[in-house]
């Protein structure tokens, strides 16, 4: 099937459930057994893995949401979590211990970094960061003890286009392996085992869900034995996202294609007519020509989502204030995914260590939503005149 029929008819079985065509939510702890050799049996081989034997390991609801994902990336198997940072956590938590290396880009979602610079670090896990433009020269970061590269394309705040594949390449030629945050692309815009990847992180949270309602992370690995490291790891912690969740996370994965059609057309159109705007120093958006990531996104992407950056001529915190507090439609919010539109600040010079932030200029963040493109870019106008007005006097 293509992506589009995927998202329809993934994680769905209606003959399973009276003919039900979405999956009923179950909410369950016990499971009960017809024998005690089948008790006996339900944590062995494929059964371990696979079926549902006790809610705190998934239930049919759970399954299915893990199920489509994994389809929808190409992987074998996937772990559904609590959300989108715990996918990460315990992404990197399944393959590391006391004494290992990790590099991790240093464009990376802040709460990683704190992760990394807090909990790895008293257990005994190093880090290092590395330029998200870095890829001929990684070897050189490597160190006998590098268990992993962590990537994250493009950046959610800078939005640097990494070259996977090379990445990829130099890391497999050591046996480390490669995860991805690919939150920002979906599966469906980027295929991660196509380019290297081992295992794919997402925060579900964003357009899987598109609604702003909910919590929730998936991991996918990229072969069974990497799905049982991943799904051994989340058993011992105890970590499980709640069934309802999983439900509004299918019910959302089902629109995600056309979401992501009207996101990509609106945006692109709003960050055309940003660039041409006097008060725009330079718009960070991978699919723009300009951009210097175009080149990679053009080969490896299948289309963009709905998130960019912008760098502003003016420095001013009360201009940049008086723009923004005055939006109709860009509320200030720090997720980004939903039908609605957002705008955040981003402080880059405060978070990057391996390649600093020395670009002047302020910097927004804008989550574009599914409203109308010309209603936004009148909002965005008269933000320009707010801010003109108070750097005018």
């Amino acid at each position: 099937m293509k992506d589009d029929s995927l998202l329809v008819h993934s994680g769905r079985d209606p003959q399973r459930h009276y003919g039900i065509v979405n999956l009923p939510v179950y909410h369950a702890s016990t499971v009960l057994y017809p024998s005690l050799e089948s008790f006996k049996k339900r944590a062995v081989g494929d059964q371990k893995y696979r079926a549902v034997r006790y809610g705190a390991y998934g239930t049919p609801t759970t399954n299915a949401l893990a199920d489509a994902v994994a389809e929808l990336e190409g992987g074998q198997g996937a772990v559904v979590t609590s959300s989108g940072l715990a996918a990460v956590t315990f992404a990197i938590t399944a393959f590391v211990g006391q004494g290992d290396h990790i590099l991790m880009v240093d464009s990376v979602y802040s709460p990683t970094r704190g992760f990394c610079d807090t909990v790895l670090k008293r257990f005994g896990v190093n880090t290092t960061y590395y330029d998200p433009l870095e890829s001929e020269s990684i070897s050189a970061l490597f160190q006998p003890n590098t268990r992993l590269i962590f990537c994250e394309s493009p950046g959610s705040l800078t939005f640097e286009v990494q070259d996977i594949p090379a990445l990829a390449a130099a890391a497999h030629q050591r046996d480390i392996l490669v995860l991805l945050d690919n939150t920002w692309a979906t599966p469906l815009l980027f295929k991660p085992f196509d380019k290297g990847v081992d295992i794919s992180i997402q925060a579900g949270t964003k357009y899987i869900s598109g609604h702003s309602d909910l919590v929730i992370g998936i991991i996918t690995a990229r072969t069974e034995t990497l799905f049982r490291r991943v799904k051994d790891t989340t058993m011992v912690f105890g970590e499980i996202a709640g069934p309802d969740d999983c439900y509004l996370a299918l019910r959302g994965l089902r629109s995600m294609g056309a979401r992501l059609k009207q996101h990509q057309t609106t945006t692109l159109k709003i960050a055309r007519w940003l660039q041409a705007c006097p008060g725009v120093k330079r718009v960070l958006f991978p699919p723009l020509p300009e951009d210097p990531g175009y080149k990679i996104w053009k080969r490896d992407f299948k289309g963009a989502s709905g998130v960019f950056g912008v760098v502003l001529h003016t420095e001013s915190e009360q201009a940049v204030a008086h723009m923004v507090d005055g939006y109709r439609f860009f509320k200030i919010g720090a997720s980004w995914g939903g039908y609605e539109s957002l705008v955040l600040p981003a402080s880059l010079k405060k978070i990057r260590t391996a390649s600093r932030w020395t670009e002047s200029g302020y910097v927004l963040r804008y989550s574009i939503g599914l409203e109308d493109p010309d209603d936004l870019i009148t909002d965005l106008v008269q933000g320009f005149k707010r801010l003109n007005d108070t750097v005018r006097s």
